[in-house]
């Protein structure tokens, strides 16, 4: 990762956890990733924009393998998405062989241009949803 773009992940990863996350988790239309922490094994609630497409939560991380919940996932992919308020059990899985951008251009328009414009690593995850 060069020096820009750690900058860029330090700065983006403060504005969402102290400010952007907090707020969102709130709104009750946000969808949100729910993965269980790597080393506190609590819940941890993570605002993300996708598209659910043929029982499949489909999103991309600005990140890659940077991200905590990426790799909160990578330690237990069992995960819920809360989708329209609802929730759904699933089991992710970590795409680095698709196509992140071409796959932004079918998800939601405002949070694809904010992935793509603050993201340096962007990686494709898909949540198989189980309910």
């Amino acid at each position: 990762m060069t020096r820009h773009s750690e900058l860029k992940h330090r700065m983006v990863t403060r504005f969402q956890r102290y400010v952007a996350n907090p707020v969102n988790r709130r709104l009750p239309s946000q969808t949100l990733l729910e993965t269980t922490g790597r080393v506190s094994h609590l819940p941890r609630r993570t605002p993300v924009g996708g598209r659910l497409t043929d029982g499949s939560f489909w999103f991309v991380s600005e990140f890659g393998l940077k991200s905590q919940y990426v790799r909160n996932i990578q330690a237990d992919p069992a995960v819920r998405v809360r989708i329209r308020g609802r929730w759904h059990h699933g089991t992710a899985h970590l795409l680095p062989g698709d196509d992140a951008v071409a796959r932004l251009r079918r998800l939601p328009r405002f949070n694809s241009a904010a992935v793509r414009a603050f993201g340096t690593d962007l990686l494709t995850v898909r949540v198989d949803l189980t309910d």
